[in-house]
């Protein structure tokens, strides 16, 4: 069953300038060239990355690195990244606040989203996600043992697969219970002794003078009104990716158990004020 979480005190509007309209179009129009540059890059070096390489891709994940930072470049927004980032086989988990997340996470570290079935079907945004790499996963039970099969095939091939626990996305102010089915996969005989689970929190920070919760996205807001916010901000905040040291699977006993650990340490990588739970 999905769930989609909303706060009891909605959002305040957003009202975008003359001038903000100006910063829409510029920043637009470059972002939308930067995406359009990695794409053709990221096919024309499949054509030869996937030959030699197959599932393997030692090249590619470099351009999503490239346009993910340059995209925080334009929008004038500060990235920074605390921690060691993890070597060893596995998956990262992190919280989940905003479409913003994908860019966030991808601009530091090789990862591939675990996502569900639909966005693979999202105009533009679906074909981005296929393109870098991105696991889907349907809610239907008479397919698990098939994703089951294509996640040991992509961790085994050292892949560092990245989801989000909570299974919604937030004002950023909080991090939700995590749900431990996904966690299932990994205490399969083939992985439990070879994988590494590395706990992530990321943290927004918003523009002086504006909503603390200006990067978080919740319940029916639409991708549309969001990214115009953030393209039309005459100066943005910033946002923290915290890399906690990755935990083994095979030093707990359950899947509750792993989800519970890692879920109260990226609370805890939380400023104070932002270690809720609902």
């Amino acid at each position: 069953m999905s769930f989609t979480w909303s706060p009891e005190e909605p959002a305040p509007p957003f009202k975008i300038t003359a001038g903000g309209w100006f910063r829409v179009v510029l920043r637009g129009l470059t972002l939308v060239a930067i995406l359009l540059t990695g794409v053709v890059a990221m096919m024309l070096l499949r054509l030869v990355e996937r030959p030699l390489h197959g599932m393997h891709r030692p090249w590619t994940p470099f351009i999503t690195q490239v346009v993910c930072r340059l995209a925080f470049f334009v929008l004038g927004m500060r990235h920074e990244a605390v921690g060691e980032r993890m070597t060893a086989r596995g998956a990262v988990v992190a919280n989940h606040s905003s479409w913003l997340d994908i860019f966030s996470l991808n601009a530091r570290k090789r990862v591939y989203f675990v996502s569900k079935a639909e966005v693979a079907g999202w105009p533009g945004i679906g074909f981005l996600a296929k393109i870098t790499g991105t696991v889907f996963i349907a809610r239907d039970p008479r397919e698990a043992k098939a994703q089951q099969e294509v996640f040991e095939d992509r961790l085994l091939a050292g892949h560092k697969l990245l989801f989000f626990p909570e299974g919604t996305s937030t004002d950023g102010f909080r991090v939700l219970p995590f749900k431990s089915t996904l966690f299932q996969a990994f205490f399969n005989e083939a992985l439990r002794h070879e994988m590494h689970i590395q706990p992530v929190t990321v943290i927004y920070t918003a523009p002086e003078g504006e909503d603390p919760r200006f990067y978080g996205w919740w319940g029916d807001m639409d991708f549309g009104s969001h990214a115009l916010k953030l393209l039309a901000a005459r100066r943005n905040g910033s946002v923290k990716v915290v890399y906690h040291v990755p935990v083994k699977v095979e030093d707990f006993a359950t899947r509750k158990a792993l989800a519970a650990h890692v879920e109260q340490v990226v609370r805890g990588g939380m400023p104070e004020a932002r270690r809720l739970s609902r």
